[in-house]
């Protein structure tokens, strides 16, 4: 419980849905703050110039770890040679063990919409209070028709996407599910849970399917990971909504 934090909001006459909406956060992610969990350091910044109070006010935990010579983060947590050599179990347990955000930027995905057990995974933890957000190529888009193009499949890039849309269209029924599509160039595809992510990176000519996997853990702002999240933020912000 972080009574600091729960003192400082009621000393400035805000509410958990007013930091909520000043900070653009889900209100059960202020709840959790106030029950203890430590916001990133882009969301501690904002909430101590909220109340007007240093972030050392609100979090002395903090100044007191920074004294500490911890060992240093790990932040690759595996390498995978191929996407398909990805064990079932790991796209498992990264979806499961979310708590606040599930992210997933592809160009079809394919491979997680025909996963029964994935998609009841991903609305279980949308209806938990998870954030889900699914970011897919524009089937009628110059990117995919580009990427079909370069992997030699023509329109069957189009036709996996539109596939894939089929799968998720329940999905997209369910509050906290929200679908968009992109017109890109992909670099990587991203599929991120709270602060772990699978990143593939993409190659010329070669399937996603084919080329390797990252297992990442974000540790801090600016690290590897965080590279990645702010692009999967990019792309969402100029895509269209389709749910």
């Amino acid at each position: 419980m972080n009574d600091l934090l729960r003192r400082a909001l009621a000393d400035a006459h805000l509410a958990e849905a007013d930091v909520a909406a000043r900070v653009g956060v889900d209100p059960k992610t202020v709840h959790r703050w106030l029950a203890g969990r430590v916001p990133y350091a882009r969301h501690r910044d904002r909430i101590a110039a909220l109340v007007g109070r240093d972030e050392a006010d609100l979090w002395p935990q903090l100044a007191a770890s920074a004294v500490r010579a911890d060992p240093p983060v790990i932040e690759v947590l595996a390498t995978y040679p191929h996407r398909w050599a990805v064990p079932r179990p790991v796209w498992q347990q990264l979806f499961q063990n979310a708590r606040d955000e599930i992210g997933i930027l592809a160009y079809a995905g394919l491979f997680l919409a025909e996963d029964m057990g994935i998609l009841r995974m991903l609305a279980e933890r949308a209806r938990s209070g998870a954030r889900v957000r699914i970011l897919l190529g524009d089937p009628d888009g110059t990117c995919v028709a580009e990427r079909g193009s370069d992997e030699g499949v023509g329109e069957s890039m189009a036709a996996k996407i539109r596939n894939a849309l089929v799968h998720y269209r329940a999905l997209g029924e369910v509050d906290g599910v929200e679908i968009r599509l992109h017109d890109t160039v992909l670099y990587n595809s991203i599929y991120r849970a709270d602060d772990y992510l699978l990143v593939n990176p993409h190659a010329y000519g070669i399937a996603a399917s084919h080329t390797p996997v990252l297992h990442l853990r974000r540790a801090e702002d600016g690290d590897m990971a965080s590279t990645y999240l702010d692009s999967f933020e990019r792309v969402w912000s100029g895509a269209a909504t389709f749910y």
